[in-house]
């Protein structure tokens, strides 16, 4: 995935809403649009891309860590954000923009570090001016459930000169 390295580099307002939100994540995934630098900050990247499902895989590193040794739990929201967020975005109709109301994490169990995962984010409902999409984040080599989440997602039409 080609990363942002400036505000420069991010796709433009214009660019994103000449697309729908669909093509806009497989140009994300297959690197013709720069990624968000959130992603390389926290250690994933987009692995597929699908109409109303997205996996990021990723290891958490040292830098994630918290004062007591494990995982900071702001790592799994992050994750899981991008992921159910990124399925929304995948329904969204060229010229509408879309952006977390809300969200929630549960956490299973701590995620040892070192630990390859796949967080994914599937749609349960996109319409007019909501989306809503569940989400998991398993080991990739073990399977183990480590965090399930949810959000509400609005989608909003951007009139041309707003």
């Amino acid at each position: 995935m080609l990363k942002a390295q400036t505000p420069q580099d991010l796709a433009s307002r214009e660019t994103l809403l000449s697309m729908s939100g669909l093509e806009a994540m497989q140009a994300f995934r297959d690197g013709t649009l720069p990624g968000p630098p959130i992603a390389h900050l926290m250690g994933y990247a987009i692995h597929t891309v699908e109409p109303g499902h997205v996996t990021f895989r990723g290891t958490p590193g040292f830098d994630v860590l918290n004062p007591m040794g494990t995982v900071h739990g702001g790592w799994y929201g992050t994750l899981l954000d991008s992921s159910m967020a990124c399925a929304v975005m995948t329904t969204v109709p060229k010229g509408s923009i879309y952006t977390t109301m809300e969200y929630k994490i549960n956490i299973v169990r701590s995620i040892p570090l070192g630990t390859e995962i796949e967080s994914s984010g599937v749609v349960s409902h996109a319409g007019r001016s909501s989306g809503i999409a569940t989400g998991e984040i398993r080991g990739v080599e073990d399977g183990k459930l480590y965090a399930t989440g949810s959000t509400t997602c609005i989608i909003m039409k951007i009139d041309e000169g707003s």
